[in-house]
């Protein structure tokens, strides 16, 4: 169906009224605001009515009005511009009222009688029959057409309805679809909320993993130096021990060859002494010293490989194997399982250690010591 519109005699004249209309319709509904119209946080303006139904569609379990109990507030999503308004227990009756938006509504019908769009319809004319208006709608067709099409034009096989209400129908489920559509948004809104809130969980639980396995690494870093050195305090006794024994004999050996010595000395002075008078005198005591000096026994001496410290030597092969199959718990411990009393006692002291940031120096009461280091011998 054709039709003109005869609109450009009052274009002049309406031009600031339809501009002041656009103002004042609703994003809902988008029909002039119904009062009592209210003001949300982001300054954009809602009929309370549509507000209403925006919130009881994004919140389908929250209590009316008229209900006993004493709802907790909700929270919905501007149509113009998806800022999230939260409310309070009084629901949408709690946003204030734009009386400056009531009172501009009040001068507007008092200054045109009707609609500025219902003006516009009265100019619309039949394209076949120019004198006729369009004031029904063909529901085969789907367009607007006048009462003459359907009596001898084109429409007249065809089922009408009046065209007034087809706009309010359609004009209803637009409004609807378009609560529907703000009502899907915010929950898909709150899946992107929950999700995000996921990952947020998602990463602290990670990084407090992370903090945990650091923890227990550094209990093993612990008793392994700890076991160093006893391990080397051990190697350093025996290692004196035998040092100032074998020291002790050298000196002993020392003081016997400087005696020696000397002894030697005066033996071959002696042996220069011409008069033989002279050399008798000495000569007795000169060979009992001699001989015992000759009789002193000079026996004590180390044993053969007394110097060998490979008893000391360790074997840390199976505990290297061991750690490097060390692997993350496929399922959580039962009470009668894991390795003895002290898994309870590791993750109490770990978390002990996460919550209050102490210094790693307390691992060395975390972990348990079930393969003692060998005796200060070890393995030859």
């Amino acid at each position: 169906m054709n039709f003109a519109v005869g609109l450009k005699p009052l274009l002049a004249e309406a031009r600031s009224m339809e501009s002041l209309e656009k103002q004042l319709i609703c994003p809902i509904c988008l029909e002039m605001f119904t009062k009592p119209v209210v003001i949300l946080p982001c300054q954009h303006n809602l009929c309370r009515k549509c507000a209403n139904d925006v919130f009881q569609a994004s919140n389908p379990l929250w209590q009316s009005r008229g209900s006993s109990a004493v709802p907790s507030g909700g929270r919905f999503r501007c149509p113009s511009c998806r800022h999230e308004v939260v409310l309070d227990r009084h629901g949408v009756y709690g946003l204030q009222r734009n009386l400056l938006v009531e009172n501009i509504i009040d001068i507007y019908k008092q200054e045109s009688a009707r609609p500025l769009h219902a003006k516009a319809e009265q100019h619309l004319m039949c394209e076949e029959h120019e004198d006729e208006r369009i004031n029904i709608y063909c529901l085969r067709c789907e367009a607007p057409t006048c009462s003459l099409c359907k009596v001898f034009g084109a429409h007249k096989d065809c089922e009408v309805a009046p065209l007034p209400a087809v706009y309010q129908r359609q004009k209803s489920e637009l409004s609807d679809g378009i609560a529907m559509l703000v009502a899907g948004n915010d929950r898909i809104q709150a899946i992107i909320t929950q999700m995000e809130e996921i990952c947020r969980t998602i990463e602290e639980n990670g990084r407090r993993q992370k903090q945990h396995l650091g923890l227990r690494f550094d209990s093993l870093y612990s008793i392994l130096e700890e076991r160093k050195k006893e391990l080397l305090q051990s190697i350093a006794r025996e290692q004196e021990e035998k040092v100032q024994n074998v020291r002790g004999l050298i000196r002993q050996y020392g003081d016997h060859l400087e005696a020696s010595s000397k002894l030697v000395e005066t033996a071959i002075q002696a042996m220069e002494e011409p008069q033989m008078a002279v050399y008798l005198q000495h000569s007795k005591e000169l060979l009992k010293k001699i001989t015992d000096m000759s009789k002193v026994s000079m026996s004590s001496r180390p044993e053969p490989g007394y110097e060998n410290m490979d008893h000391f030597s360790i074997n840390v092969d199976y505990v290297a194997e061991m750690l490097r199959t060390i692997e993350f718990q496929t399922e959580p411990l039962g009470e009668d399982e894991g390795d003895g009393p002290m898994e309870g006692s590791e993750a109490a002291a770990d978390e002990d250690r996460l919550d209050s940031l102490e210094a790693p120096e307390a691992a060395e009461d975390v972990g348990p010591r079930q393969k003692p280091a060998s005796s200060p011998h070890g393995q030859h």
